[in-house]
């Protein structure tokens, strides 16, 4: 995950509004989302706003620690692990 935040961070702008920084906001959300419903299950999640491209990197940051803090198994680990690759991948970095 920090390799991936730091790739965004030194992505030029043209690369992030082509796919990087929508590709990074949808991880961000996913691995929120994750987050919630492991620390308080059936309550709503609330939704990641968009903070603008040049956010994405903190966003993804931000939220897969958060979801790191709650993990319960080396398989939820393997999931996320994956989730952030194919986000890396999709983005193209």
């Amino acid at each position: 995950m920090d390799h991936f935040a730091d790739r965004l961070r030194a992505a030029p702008q043209s690369r992030l509004q082509r796919s990087a920084a929508a590709a990074a906001l949808e991880l961000a959300r996913e691995l929120a989302r994750w987050a919630q419903e492991l620390e308080t299950p059936g309550a709503e999640p609330r939704v990641m706003p968009d903070a603008g491209m040049f956010a994405a990197a903190d966003q993804v940051s931000v939220a897969a620690h958060d979801l790191a803090v709650v993990l319960r198994s080396e398989d939820e680990v393997a999931e996320a692990v994956r989730l952030v690759e194919e986000a890396q991948k999709k983005a193209g970095i």
